[in-house]
């Protein structure tokens, strides 16, 4: 995305005939390379990390329950019964779930965004789209390897990461003792 956006804006300086048309098109330039990356399209939120760093920072004495998740990964397809549960069970109880999709960005609208809707998912969906997974991995956790599932349960500055699959129960236990 960021590239469609730097083509676009390079363009624009190229077709520009005065020097200050060209001056304003760099300045936005650099305005758009150091903004976040948001994009949403059809109810899906699409973040680079810097963008997504937000969620799993959160300081309003909520539970958050982050998912890192694909569609093509089977034990994460598996369990996302058990997070919607869980988020209709506990989403008046001051738990909030999200779960984060790494599926390839060129499969959004043909395999991600249909998969949302025929499981009708009822949790918040986003898609963390960032290349540069050695950067962010150790930043989500610094013991993370990178596989999936992954899962990080939060309430303000108490934090637990687990890379692994959860039955329903398991998920619950874990959440419960945020809620004490």
């Amino acid at each position: 995305m960021k590239l469609k956006v730097l083509f676009i804006v390079l363009f624009a300086m190229v077709s520009c005939k005065q020097d200050n048309k060209s001056n304003q098109v760099a300045d936005n330039l650099k305005e758009v390379m150091n903004k976040d990356i948001v994009l949403s399209g059809n109810d899906l939120e699409i973040y680079d990390f810097n963008g997504f760093e937000k969620f799993l920072n959160k300081k309003d004495d909520k539970i958050y329950i982050v998912n890192f998740w694909a569609t093509w990964c089977a034990p994460c397809v598996k369990e996302l019964p058990y997070f919607e549960k869980l988020n209709k069970n506990y989403k008046n109880k001051g738990v909030e779930v999200i779960l984060v999709s790494l599926d390839f960005p060129h499969l959004y609208e043909t395999k991600l965004k249909p998969f949302i809707k025929d499981k009708k998912l009822a949790s918040k969906v986003i898609a963390l789209d960032d290349v540069d997974m050695n950067s962010w991995i150790p930043k989500v956790d610094k013991t993370w390897s990178g596989s999936i599932p992954a899962t990080i349960i939060y309430k303000n500055s108490n934090k637990k990461f687990f890379e692994q699959s959860f039955t329903y129960d398991e998920l619950e236990t874990e959440l419960k003792q945020f809620l004490n």
